[in-house]
């Protein structure tokens, strides 16, 4: 797995230091979101000097260029989150239980026509991410 990030951040031109592929490593194995409050928690007693602000730095640093996702919360609390599928997709957010799924179709062609047609603009970028409760929590009648 650390072998397969450290290819991952070359491939962006970034060192594979050990508190990117620390990062990285956990939030794989989370399998849901996390805040760089949580990892920092997790993380602080193996690293020496790990401060918040340097948690911050490199989350914003993998998210740019690509390699984690960035789950914007309804709490306004930016999050975190590693997802492998390198194909352009988006995600539907579990707000209980923090798991997040792939949805591969994206339907915004047919809001960049409508774009174009009513204001003359184009678009250059997107995010889409829905946020509810997965099946799992559905079923089990949790609130968000």
């Amino acid at each position: 797995m650390e072998q397969r990030h450290a290819v991952a951040l070359k491939q962006f031109n970034m060192k594979a230091t050990p508190k990117r592929l620390a990062i990285l490593a956990l939030l794989e194995a989370e399998h849901g979101y996390a805040s760089p409050e949580e990892l920092w928690k997790r993380l602080r007693d193996r690293f020496d000097r790990l401060g918040l602000p340097t948690v911050y730095r490199i989350l914003e640093e993998l998210a740019a260029s690509g390699i984690l996702s960035k789950v914007i919360h309804p709490n306004r609390q930016l999050y975190y989150y590693f997802c492998s599928n390198q194909e352009h997709h988006h995600h539907f957010v579990c707000l209980s239980c923090r798991k997040v799924e792939d949805i591969p179709s994206c339907g915004i062609e047919a809001l960049e026509r409508e774009v174009s047609l009513k204001n003359g603009g184009k678009v250059l970028s997107h995010i889409l991410q829905l946020n509810g409760l997965c099946r799992g929590c559905a079923d089990k009648g949790v609130a968000a």
